[in-house]
């Protein structure tokens, strides 16, 4: 293996519940019932949840939530789109810090 991720390691997600099955099986149930049809259709919700994954940069989540997406009826527009939204909430959350380094300025400056 010359990286670290695998690609077909993400078939084996629900390897991490042998050891502990009753919690696997509390996650299941939670991540299901977050993921099924409610306010926001599944499709809306696999779309939120691959802007999140490129966010948390988790390359498995990615695989995964653009593979949903694209059985959910997405587009590579809307899932791009869905990733610059993403791109611009990350980049300014790194920017609005900036007023705590403007803030630091001002007190070491008095």
């Amino acid at each position: 293996m010359d990286h670290y991720y695998c690609r077909h390691d993400l078939a084996k997600f629900s390897d991490i519940g042998k050891e502990s099955p009753a919690l696997w099986e509390k996650f299941l149930g939670w991540y299901n019932a977050v993921f099924a049809e409610g306010a926001l259709s599944e499709r809306e919700k696999s779309l939120i949840a691959l802007a999140v994954a490129h966010t948390v940069q988790c390359p498995y989540c990615i695989d995964a939530y653009t593979t949903a997406c694209l059985e959910k009826g997405s587009n590579l527009e809307q899932m791009t789109e869905a990733v610059h939204v993403a791109a611009a909430i990350r980049g300014g959350a790194a920017l609005v810090h900036g007023v705590q380094m403007r803030n630091i300025v001002e007190q070491i400056e008095m």
